[in-house]
């Protein structure tokens, strides 16, 4: 079979790269991807061989509405003669609609009840695939036909924890410092999110805070962000510039603090004090989460609040009960896509 894997956004590739790897072994696999975040870096970090196609249009609804009907063009034309047998991505509205207009049957997984471009995704997909809590009212309302819908165990950070907790097992490191000062990763708001309503640069202080007390580690979505945070006021912040690995971040982290997001989701699920100061409505998804008490919730998080707690708080177990559900999800995915969403 040939497959077409549409990456968009950088927590694609840690979400499909064990599948990759596993299809590649008998199937052909096609990757197209866009320039947003760390997407292509991770790419590179990872080996795989892909086709960059069209770009990120921004925040701005205006500037997406304009290109998304460019970037379907983009798309059928780089696919023109590929004989492809079946697509899948992870909230990539384009996918579904170029595989719809070239005859392909596609997957579509979202776990993001807020996206706009869940309706055109939904109405063309084949199969639409999406954690078992979300709710079937939220899906209609996007135009989703219920008898599309194939509901999969858990979250969608479960469908490749697994996998990765048990590289994480398996790995000899070497004992930290036990005089070495606590790290902090933090993970900044969403800016060019279509989704997200809330304040940029609301972290500053809290960054500002924290850095004469701990390791500061910055991972900026994108490179906008990145340049804000390079400011010499920011002095002493670690901003990291190229593609980590989350197998490098989870063992390294004594605290993770994200303004939502994937990366949130996999600290939390990871067993890593996790706390998320995310400013807008939380996800079907987070409020899942936070019902397992895998995280913490503090939109207005001082630096003061964040170092109590850093003291207080320890590494739990990988949450276990997701990552045995994240397998059955990940065997489902993949059955699927081999019936070609079926």
């Amino acid at each position: 079979m040939r497959i077409w894997f549409e990456l968009t956004n950088s927590p694609h590739i840690n979400m499909f790269a064990a599948m990759i790897r596993d299809l590649e072994r008998e199937h052909e696999v096609i990757i197209t991807c866009r320039p947003l975040a760390n997407t292509i870096d991770l790419l590179d970090l990872h080996g795989f061989k892909y086709e960059v196609v069209g770009q990120h249009y921004g925040g701005k609804l205006s500037a997406k509405l304009f290109g998304f009907p460019v970037r379907v063009w983009q798309l059928c034309r780089f696919l023109a003669g590929k004989r492809v047998d079946v697509a899948i991505s992870q909230s990539s509205f384009h996918s579904p609609v170029v595989a719809r207009l070239m005859g392909i049957p596609s997957i579509y997984m979202n776990d993001n009840e807020h996206a706009m471009g869940n309706i055109p995704a939904f109405i063309c997909a084949k199969r639409i695939m999406v954690p078992e809590f979300l709710s079937m009212e939220k899906l209609r309302k996007q135009w989703a036909n219920p008898r599309k819908v194939l509901p999969y165990p858990g979250v969608k950070e479960g469908l490749y924890l697994w996998e990765l907790d048990q590289r994480l097992a398996q790995a000899v490191r070497p004992p930290r410092d036990p005089a070495a000062r606590k790290k902090v990763y933090l993970r900044p708001e969403p800016w060019t999110a279509q989704y997200y309503k809330g304040s940029r640069n609301f972290l500053d202080e809290l960054v500002l805070g924290l850095k004469d007390q701990v390791d500061v580690v910055l991972l900026p979505r994108g490179k906008e962000q990145g340049v804000h945070y390079q400011d010499a006021r920011f002095g002493g912040v670690q901003v990291v510039t190229t593609a980590l690995d989350i197998a490098d971040i989870a063992p390294d982290c004594d605290l993770f603090i994200g303004a939502g997001g994937t990366m949130t989701r996999e600290m939390a699920v990871l067993g890593v004090p996790t706390i998320s100061v995310y400013q807008d409505e939380l996800l079907d998804v987070d409020q899942h989460l936070l019902q397992q008490n895998a995280f913490l919730h503090r939109p207005q998080l001082t630096a003061a609040q964040a170092l109590d707690y850093l003291q207080r708080a320890a590494q739990q177990p990988p949450n276990r009960g997701l990552l045995e559900k994240g397998k059955q999800a990940y065997a489902l995915v993949k059955q699927t896509l081999l019936n070609r969403a079926a």
